[in-house]
């Protein structure tokens, strides 16, 4: 027989059987012990009930420590901390000149007075129209002429890339 015609053969095995129920049920097969997971301690988390506290926030009855002791808390914080990543903190925000403040400002300054004046049903001059919708544009402009396309001057002569 070549490989070709056992290949054949399989694969009109796998065609005539493909409508054919399973032999087995999955419930009937053995659960392997190695995906068995290990029993975990119960917690046990005491809550003080109102009458314990008093009405009014009251300091609890001598024999009553109100929860888990000092060894136990120690230990459900180790748990919950572990693997959780803490970030850094972030770099500090750089610091904006006059021009750029005064862009931001116009950028939505404009378009909020509008909305604010029509919210209020303001009647609004032509002037101010043109002044709100002129800061829009002119921040805006300012914006993308003040951000540069070119790379930062002090990255040197390899523009940063390392091996």
């Amino acid at each position: 027989m070549t490989p070709q015609s056992d290949e054949d053969e399989v694969w009109r095995q796998i065609v005539a059987s493909f409508n054919d129920t399973a032999e087995r049920d999955s419930a009937d097969q053995p659960w392997p012990d190695s995906e068995n997971l290990p029993a975990e301690p119960t917690r046990r988390v005491v809550k003080p009930s109102e009458t314990e506290h008093g009405v009014n926030g009251a300091t609890l009855p001598d024999g009553i420590d109100g929860g888990l002791d000092a060894a136990d808390d120690a230990a459900g914080r180790d748990e919950e901390d572990e693997g959780h990543y803490v970030p850094p903190p972030p770099p500090p925000l750089p610091k904006l000149d006059l021009p750029t403040k005064l862009a931001w400002v116009a950028l939505f300054g404009g378009p909020a007075y509008l909305l604010v004046a029509a919210m209020a049903s303001w009647h609004m001059e032509g002037w101010a129209l043109f002044t709100a919708v002129a800061a829009f544009i002119g921040g805006f402009v300012a914006l993308v002429v003040r951000m540069g396309d070119g790379p930062p001057n002090d990255s040197g002569w390899d523009d940063g890339a390392r091996l």
